[in-house]
């Protein structure tokens, strides 16, 4: 397999084969990531050729080299969410709002998240937050709202029962929320 750091210099190059590699390596995650999402395959698979597009519109100026997977499933994510907004299907999307009431636990109150200062503040916070986590909480979290799995696919993946995984994120739901109101976000 091809290191992302090849992958982003080809990126860098103007290479169309960066977009290859990078389909041949994360293109099934990020299809799995938009399809929890959106729900229809071929809309996942939409989202996940834009994902590309603008991956090659973003490097540079932006140097994922450490973090490719990540940059890429966050472009997916936003693609697949904004996709669900505009065919006004978010509210139908149980699974997602799912995810939405289970973050509200966290960020009860609506902040001015648009401004890019607060956002960049709040992102360094819960950053933080799961680096002093162990890392099997700080796994089972990303997991869970980054890449939007289920509890039971997060607990099978992991050889955890389900009710430990559903455990392990309410603690850290209720950690994230102390931290968030020390820190004034909340």
């Amino acid at each position: 397999m091809v290191d992302d750091n090849n992958i982003v210099d080809l990126f860098f190059e103007r290479d169309e084969e960066a977009i290859r590699l990078s389909a041949e390596k994360y293109g099934s995650r990020l299809r799995s990531v938009s399809f929890r999402i959106v729900g229809n395959m071929l809309t996942a698979e939409e989202c996940e050729n834009d994902t590309y597009w603008e991956a090659w519109k973003r490097i540079p100026p932006h140097e994922p080299r450490t973090y490719l997977q990540a940059f890429l499933t966050r472009i997916v994510r936003s693609f697949s969410i904004n996709r669900c907004v505009s065919d006004h299907r978010l509210k139908r999307e149980g699974y997602v709002s799912e995810f939405t009431e289970e973050m509200e636990q966290c960020i009860a109150s609506p902040m001015a998240t648009d401004a890019p200062l607060m956002e960049e503040s709040l992102m360094d916070v819960i950053n933080s937050f799961l680096e002093k986590q162990p890392k099997q909480k700080r796994v089972v979290f990303v997991r869970r709202y980054f890449y939007l799995e289920k509890t039971a696919e997060i607990a099978e993946n992991l050889g955890l029962k389900e009710g430990n995984v559903r455990t392990i994120l309410t603690r850290m739901r209720k950690d994230l929320h102390s931290t968030l109101e020390k820190e004034a976000f909340l």
